[in-house]
């Protein structure tokens, strides 16, 4: 009976928590050499450390991190730029998602295909955002909308695919 021993299945699972490890420390490392180039490889930053302590709380290697600082601080290195995309999702919920991207262009034809593929298109600059605050670096809503036990699978579904993209850094919606 092939595929019914013990390896085989062994193997299935790292590959599947190896995957999801990878995408996350694909996501500091780039949050980190950001910061890096930011304070021009001052360690003493306040928001290089806070990318730094958040890495190392996923249990990101010293390694990985060492190496991102190293790609930011040399004297190729290509500028990332932080933009931030808004939407409206299912049930008409305000969505407002943060990439981080040495490539606007990609990372806009990557989140445009990812929401029309759900169903859905970019909004324009503001048509979002006024249902949201930033405070401290972090986007809370200050309007609410309910959603149907549909909408709501629908609305995981889209922001999980949309986290699964590596440029993306984090997905913020106002629902209830």
């Amino acid at each position: 009976m092939s595929g019914h021993n013990k390896w085989s299945q062994i193997k299935r699972q790292k590959e599947k928590t190896d995957g999801a490890r990878s995408q996350v420390f694909a996501k500091f490392g780039k949050l980190i050499a950001d910061e890096a180039r930011k304070a021009k490889g001052d360690m003493n930053a306040p928001a290089l450390k806070t990318a730094i302590e958040r890495a190392k709380a996923s249990n990101m290697p010293n390694d990985n991190i060492e190496r991102a600082l190293k790609k930011a601080t040399a004297d190729k290195a290509g500028a990332m730029e932080s933009i931030i995309y808004e939407a409206y999702g299912p049930g008409g919920c305000a969505m407002i998602i943060e990439i981080l991207t040495a490539n606007r262009n990609k990372a806009a034809q990557e989140v445009k295909f990812i929401l029309s593929k759900n169903g859905y298109a970019l909004a324009g600059i503001g048509a979002a955002a006024w249902a949201f605050e930033k405070k401290d670096g972090v986007w809370s809503p200050t309007t609410t909308v309910p959603l149907s036990e549909d909408d709501l699978i629908k609305l995981e579904a889209l922001v999980n695919e949309l986290e699964n993209n590596e440029e993306v850094q984090e997905v913020y919606c106002n629902v209830q």
